[in-house]
This record gives structure tokens, C-alpha cells and sequence, in this order.
């Protein structure tokens, strides 16, 4: 079975869906374009004689297209059926792939060790075929949420039951500054619990928080355009924008959240800042998840703020903005 990447367009298989593929498709095929050297004349007319000059025009080569297989849509729901026996958020086998199904898809390849593409590729269904459900990263009450800062996943577990793993990006580990003070964007292991949730969105001077819940200080697990397969994030759980309004239903406040492994960052870690009292939500649905992509992983990636709160009054309206970490 040839590989089958989240963008490109086969239209046997996906129909409209390729054409807009959450706002980010590219099409994986090339024009495959004919050159027939022509031959054009040139009269030249000297003042004494007349000569017939002939110019060739040079030969173009012609570079055949490498031919790429379809992967078929039962290929695709057998995937998905297996990636949902294995406890994988992939949602209702349909035979389409798309970014949901391409999240899962990576979810499972970090679980198991393997390249973090999220793709349908030669070998994966064979790995699926070998895999076993993954097993509980720590102890804890039978309601929680587990993740795993090193294979950079989330589990869901209701009443003793994995019900979901995500894919997630948390703290970079970079050094960032803002304002004239530095710090070092990381993620702390530990024990947590959920507290302030806020439904929607939450806008921050670095970026948009979807249906936050904040279980450390100012550090949340929220919805994001950009989940990719390393840490990247200022400290935040990120995880894909589907994903996130259900998450934020099935997690109530108190909800044990247990951190294990550590990301990249400094052994020392300091408390992070807490968050906002009065934040501006929004009830408007997110806007579907970007796929992933597999970018060379930055030397700098930008970090999170200090939390401030800005009061601008309007004749009819005010609005609030926070800064929280994303």
C-alpha cells in the first residue's frame, strides 16, 4: 500500500474534501507537460547576396510525472476501525481521511515509536495489526487526564475506562524574553487538578485559546490551530481544535491531571503565573483544525507572557482581553 499524505488531492477517494482539507490541502501531483522541438526559418537579407538561414530550436525533455497510488477509502476505514479498537480519537470510521484521522493516525505513531507523520504509509498497517491497547502512565482516581510529556500524547480516563489519546505539543523549552525578563518555556510534570474553564475562546496578545482549562497557574489544556508533532507551545497542553469542546465537557473541575516524563526545559521550574479571574469568552465555534505538518523543529519559538487584563470600554460593550500562555 503507498503512502497517502493529509493534502493530497485523489479525487476517486475524497471528492470536495481534498479541495478544501481545512484550509491548508497542496496537491501532491505534478503536470506532466509535451515538448515537440519546432523548427523556425530566418530570412536574412545581406546587401549583396541573399542567404536562407535555418534555426533548430534546441529539444526540451520531457520528465514523466512518478505515478502515486490511491490508498482506497476500505483501506482508510480499516485504519480507522483499528486505530478506534486501540482507543485512538479518530470519531465515526467513514473511509475518508482527513485531519482527524490523520491526528490519530500520529497519535499512534508516537505511542509506538515511529516517524510522526501522520500518514497512511507502507507498514502502518502492520503496526497497527501488532499493537496493543497502551496501558495507564501512572495511578490515580478511575476519572482523569494523563499525559505524557515525552511521547507528547494525552488519555482520557472515565471511571476507570481509557476513553480517548490525543496527540498534543507542550513547552518548547526555549529560552524566550519579553519585556526585558527571560524564562524558559516548559511544561512541569506533577500532580493537578482542573480548575477555571472558560467556554469558547479566550484571546491573548500571542494567540487564541480554545475552551481552556487551566490546571496549573496559568498553564491550560485548549484547542489550537498548530498541534505539531514536538513540544512548540508556551507552556500549554495544545491539542487539535476538534477535539477540544468535547474534552471540555468530559473533563468537569477537579478532574485529577497527572503529568509524567518531562519535555524539554531546565530541571528547576518555576511556578508559573496564575490565571485571569474575569476572562472574555466567546461561544463561537472553533474553526477546523489545520493538518499536521512536519516543520523543521525551530531554534526560537516565542513564549508566553506575563498575565495582564485590559478593560476597553465602548458605548455598548466591553471587552476583555487576557494574556495567558498558549
Amino acid at each position: 500500500m503507498r503512502g497517502l499524505r493529509y493534502g493530497a488531492v485523489r479525487r476517486p477517494l475524497f471528492g470536495a474534501l481534498a479541495a478544501l482539507l481545512l484550509t491548508a490541502c497542496s496537491s501532491d501531483g505534478s503536470e506532466i507537460r509535451s515538448a515537440a522541438a519546432d523548427t523556425s526559418t530566418t530570412i536574412a537579407r545581406p546587401t549583396t547576396s541573399s542567404t536562407i538561414v535555418t534555426t533548430t530550436a534546441p529539444t526540451t525533455s520531457t520528465t514523466t510525472a512518478p505515478v502515486v497510488e490511491a490508498v482506497s477509502s476500505a483501506d482508510v476505514r480499516a485504519v480507522q476501525e483499528r486505530l478506534a479498537e486501540l482507543g485512538y480519537d479518530v470519531g465515526e470510521p467513514d473511509g475518508r481521511f482527513g485531519g482527524r484521522t490523520s491526528y490519530a493516525i500520529m497519535a499512534f505513531q508516537k505511542i509506538e515509536g515511529l516517524s510522526r507523520t501522520g500518514d497512511i504509509e507502507d507498514g502502518l498497517q502492520a503496526a497497527l495489526a501488532a499493537a496493543s491497547p497502551p496501558g495507564a502512565l501512572a495511578g490515580g482516581p478511575g476519572t482523569r487526564v494523563e499525559i505524557d510529556l515525552n511521547r507528547q500524547v494525552l488519555m482520557l480516563w472515565i471511571d476507570g475506562v481509557r476513553t480517548r489519546i490525543l496527540p498534543i505539543s507542550s513547552g518548547s523549552g526555549e529560552e524566550y524574553c519579553v519585556d526585558g525578563e527571560c524564562d524558559i518555556a516548559v511544561t512541569p510534570p506533577g500532580s493537578f487538578h482542573i480548575g477555571r474553564k472558560a467556554e469558547g475562546l479566550e484571546i491573548a496578545p500571542l494567540g487564541e485559546l480554545w475552551w481552556p482549562m487551566y490546571f496549573n497557574g496559568g498553564i491550560a489544556i485548549h484547542g489550537s490551530p498548530s498541534v505539531p508533532p514536538y513540544p512548540a507551545s508556551h507552556g500549554c497542553i495544545r491539542i487539535p481544535m476538534y477535539a477540544a469542546p468535547s474534552l471540555y465537557d468530559q473533563v468537569g473541575r477537579g478532574t485529577a491531571v497527572i503529568l509524567v516524563g518531562r519535555g524539554p526545559g531546565p530541571e528547576g521550574l518555576a511556578a508559573p503565573p496564575e490565571p485571569p479571574p474575569n476572562p472574555v469568552v466567546s461561544s463561537t465555534l472553533p474553526p477546523e483544525t489545520d493538518p499536521p505538518t512536519i516543520p523543521t523543529i525551530p531554534t526560537t519559538v516565542p513564549v508566553d507572557e506575563p498575565t495582564t487584563t485590559t478593560t476597553i470600554p465602548s458605548a455598548d460593550t466591553t471587552t476583555t482581553e487576557v494574556t495567558t500562555p498558549k
